[in-house]
């Protein structure tokens, strides 16, 4: 969606467009557009009354006879919130942005269209089961019904000037993909930047730049030796770099690219044995760019024996995490490494071919239109392979083809909906390792007070390489057999200390047959929860809550006493000016509170040390390819490595600096001209992090109607939390949603979101839950007295 923004905001309306919302006009759109929550509807193929609830913050309970029902019935209601969201998620996967949006969102669609979601979502379809097909056209079905109410589209209809076509079961397809690509979107870029550094660094520089492991995560895995752990400084390779390094300063902008708010999340559960009475909990917040509105939808629902609630994905029927009576579940983002880039070897002497075994085989070509709003249709061929299409972009001057699980239908599925119906804890282990689509981490508890931890998502099966660099195929040495069976996934069940916790973190090594990935997300955060819960006498729900909103950062302590440490008394003495850095430094308290005082300068002293110590080593991998960039979760791991040795001979910047200590001092002084520069005027001792760290939600049109600004985006406040705290939290980035609960226990369970439920800025229920989740307060998982009430009844009745 943070793409979809980008092109909206810069390529998607006209003036007149403008000038009509902006002049009065708009309130008049959005007033009509606003949805009806009382009285009745009639919807086609009902099997019986579906009674719709809606509480005072505009969560539907639907009441329904059968599972069928109560799906199409929340195609209608999603539909009614979020019809807009709906339409960019499947355009945007489908490659059919530029329709509406003009050539700014070309190259989003000629990406969408060489991926061919459009051609994988038909083939998906056909192989679900008819129980599956089934929902899929029951929630379609309650999508268009709604589409079919005269003057109920959303305002940014209007805006845009177009009607939205009927949905379709593979445009749910299409929004689950959109999330797979959103999960992995690293992949591509970080195979292409090992390739180019394998290429252009010596190994042992390679090995000690990109380690899978941290200080925290060997913490935790003590027993699960890494595949590629940290390793000494190879100093001579890194002296020979330093000698190498391009003297021409513009094309090295941008070389470092800092990964601190990845994609992902945190989800931890504990057992019986570690809570008041016995009962399980699970705990869920998932980290995404924060949109306006929100990413998910919230839905209770209440058909048959079921009696569920969470989160739903608009554009689609599944239940991505929640409860019902016996199963609570939640996910995080598996962050492995599912892609993998194929170098294909072309006949010399016909482009048309390339190399499969000792014979030449043609690609296979697809035509591709894609209609331009404003401008001439875009033609493209995209290339195909018997291992997937032929990247648009060449890797060191070669075509690779995209091979990736998301590619494959045989990968993909919607096991999940399974979920949602779930008994025991062994049927929710078996449901989600049967699961095609993201891969995932998935924290479950039942209640009978067990809980366990797994995966979901196909994992491949690698022979002749692991999936780090670009191979060729073309001989049958290297390549995918499969994927792991879903008997031989990782899982945990009931561990003897009651706790299972995943924030991203490596959970494999050595040990597990297969290759997962390369580079997780660092394990500070799992560290941190660990260790606090199993600080923790006796749990109960509002601890897990205090938890999520936990702001404490140690990460951050090695670059305070770093910086500390540089700031001697001969240092003040020659630079009095710097006592005040120090004082602002002495005063942090710890934690990424708003009010806290020095951590903006740590934050900024660690970029800039990031960026100053790794630009100089990689100018090579520059030269190689003009798009290169280094980007690495555990990219502490080699810095404070020299950090702490200081290597003489792979001083950064020797042109500039004696020693290291210089160097360090160099850096903070750099950081604190950086934060003085960003809040001129505002005396250090009073720059706390709120004052760094703003929410930035925006709705699409914002940018483009600045006088409804106030109306349509979420006010820019305070906002506690990093990149390295339990509290996920950056600016546009953050807790997509806070889930507690307990199996059971629903009238204990926590909920809440950023923004609100509905996408419609004159609703009341368009921003009403900002203030819980800005301020950490608590709202209950399931809905309230119901306010209104909307009646879906069969046709003719």
């Amino acid at each position: 969606m943070v793409k979809i923004r980008k092109i909206i905001l810069y390529g998607g309306l006209t003036l007149a467009s403008v000038a009509a919302i902006a002049l009065g006009g708009g309130f008049w759109v959005m007033h009509r557009s606003m949805p009806q929550l009382d009285g009745t509807v009639q919807l086609d193929r009902l099997t019986a009354e579906v009674r719709v609830q809606t509480d005072a913050h505009g969560m539907p309970v639907i009441n329904a006879a059968n599972r069928v029902d109560a799906v199409r019935a929340l195609g209608y209601v999603t539909a009614r919130d979020r019809l807009f969201q709906m339409e960019l998620m499947r355009r945007k996967s489908a490659g059919r942005l530029a329709e509406i949006f003009g050539d700014m969102a070309l190259d989003s669609d000629i990406r969408a269209r060489t991926y061919g979601f459009h051609r994988e979502a038909k083939a998906i379809l056909a192989k679900l089961p008819p129980a599956h097909q089934q929902y899929l056209q029951s929630y379609a079905d309650g999508v268009n019904r709604y589409m079919a109410e005269s003057g109920k589209l959303p305002f940014e209809f209007t805006v845009l000037g177009y009607q939205p076509g009927p949905w379709t079961p593979e445009d749910s397809l299409l929004v689950v993909l959109g999330m797979c690509e959103n999960l992995t979107a690293g992949e591509e870029r970080g195979e292409r930047m090992l390739s180019v550094m394998e290429k252009t660094l010596p190994d042992a520089a390679m090995r000690f730049l990109t380690p899978d492991t941290d200080f925290y995560t060997e913490q935790l895995q003590k027993q699960a030796e890494s595949l590629r752990p940290a390793q000494a400084i190879p100093v001579e390779a890194l002296a020979t770099a330093l000698t190498h390094q391009s003297s021409d300063t513009p094309p090295l902008a941008q070389l470092v690219q800092q990964s601190d708010l990845m994609v992902g999340s945190n989800a931890w559960a504990v057992g019986g044995k570690k809570t008041w009475d016995g009962r399980a909990i699970l705990a869920n917040d998932m980290h995404l760019g924060i949109s306006v509105p929100n990413t998910w939808y919230r839905i209770e629902l209440n058909y048959g024996a079921v009696h569920a609630a969470g989160l739903t994905l608009p554009g689609t029927p599944l239940l991505i995490a929640g409860s019902n009576r016996h199963i609570a579940w939640g996910a995080t983002n598996l962050s492995g490494d599912f892609l993998d880039l194929v170098r294909l070897e072309i006949n010399p002497a016909n482009p048309d071919q390339y190399r499969v075994g000792e014979q030449w085989q043609r690609f296979d070509e697809y035509p591709e239109t894609i209609i331009v709003k404003g401008s001439a249709a875009k033609q493209i061929v995209v290339k195909q392979t018997r291992w997937g299409p032929v990247a648009n972009q060449p890797l060191l001057d070669q075509p690779v083809a995209i091979h990736w699980t998301a590619l494959d239908a045989d990968a993909f599925n919607l096991n999940l909906f399974d979920l949602e119906q779930g008994e025991t804890l062994e049927e929710a282990v078996t449901i989600v390792n049967g699961s095609g689509g993201p891969q995932l981490n998935v924290l479950l508890a039942d209640d009978k007070g067990s809980i366990a931890w797994t995966v979901m998502g196909k994992i491949p099966k690698r022979f002749g390489n692991d999936g780090l660099v670009s191979r060729s195929w073309a001989d049958g040495r290297v390549g995918w057999n499969g994927y792991v069976e879903p008997e031989d996934l990782p899982r945990v069940i009931d561990p003897p200390e009651g706790i299972l916790a995943s924030a991203n973190d490596r959970r494999f090594g050595k040990n597990y047959p297969y290759v997962i990935g390369h580079q997780f997300g660092n394990g500070y955060r799992a560290y941190r929860i660990t260790r606090q819960l199993t600080q923790m006498p006796r749990i109960g729900e509002w601890a897990m809550f205090d938890l999520q909103l936990d702001t404490e950062s140690e990460f951050y302590v090695f670059y305070q006493q770093l910086a500390l440490n540089s700031l001697t008394a001969a240092v003040i003495a020659r630079q009095p000016d710097l006592a005040e850095a120090r004082d602002y430094l002495l005063a942090w308290n710890g934690r990424a509170d708003t009010g806290s005082l020095g951590f903006a300068l740590l934050v900024e002293f660690r970029k800039q040390l990031i960026e100053a110590v790794f630009t100089p080593l990689l100018s090579a991998s520059r030269d190689a390819d003009k798009n290169f960039s280094y980007s690495w979760t555990y990219i502490d791991t080699p810095l404070q490595a020299l950090l702490n040795e200081k290597p003489p001979r792979a001083l950064p910047d020797a042109a500039h600096y004696r020693n290291w200590d210089d160097f360090i001092l160099g850096q903070l002084k750099h950081g604190l001209q950086q934060v003085q520069a960003q809040h001129p005027g505002v005396p250090l001792m009073e720059l706390n992090w709120g004052e760094q760290n703003k929410v930035k939600q925006s709705h699409p049109f914002s940018k483009a109607l600045p006088i409804l600004s106030d109306l349509l985006d979420m006010p820019r406040e305070a906002l506690p939390g990093c990149g390295f705290c339990v509290r996920a939290a950056g600016p546009g980035f953050g807790a997509s949603e806070r889930l507690v609960v307990s199996p059971g226990h629903f009238e204990d369970a926590i909920l809440h979101m950023p923004g609100g439920q509905s996408g419609q800025p004159l609703s009341p229920y368009y921003r009403d839950q900002q203030g819980y989740w800005l301020k950490g307060l608590s709202m209950p998982l399931t809905a309230g007295k119901p306010e209104h009430m909307l009646l879906l009844q069969p046709h003719g009745k």
